[in-house]
């Protein structure tokens, strides 16, 4: 057994962690794609010199399929091929407004507020981190997407 399955399978045995098995995957998941993001955005800003709005765009792109990934396989569990370009399409329009809502949100704090672009991109992804796990069981990764 691989010393990542291992240490997958002892903490997900915490009883504290197996009852909020799926919540606790987003929130691993979400952590590694809003990684990419910062990172990215980073990268695209300090080390490139492109300006932070659309740094911002481009790293919240990579960051999607990213999280696309890992959200359908591993956090919702959603083995299901035959579907993934209508969930892909549904994710994409979540992730896309809220990129909206993201650029939005990063040129209120940064321009107007003065809250430095790092930081204001945390604030904000945790605000729609909360508001896009509803949506994504809901909506896009439900058990029951293939019965009609």
């Amino acid at each position: 057994m691989s010393f990542i399955k291992r240490i997958h399978d002892r903490f997900f045995a915490i009883p504290l962690i197996a009852r909020f098995d799926k919540v606790v995957r987003y929130l691993i998941a979400g952590g590694i794609a809003a990684g990419t993001d910062l990172v990215f955005l980073y990268v695209f800003t300090d080390v490139l010199g492109i300006w932070y709005l659309l740094s911002a765009v481009l790293a919240f792109l990579i960051a999607f399929v990213v999280s696309f990934v890992l959200q359908k396989f591993w956090t919702f569990g959603d083995k299901n091929t035959d579907v993934w370009k209508s969930q892909a399409a549904l994710y994409f329009i979540v992730t896309s407004t809220n990129l909206g809502l993201n650029t939005l949100l990063m040129y209120l704090f940064v321009d107007q507020f003065g809250i430095h672009y790092l930081l204001s991109q945390i604030i904000i992804s945790a605000g729609i981190a909360c508001e896009s796990f509803f949506v994504y069981q809901i909506f896009i990764f439900r058990k029951n997407h293939g019965a009609r």
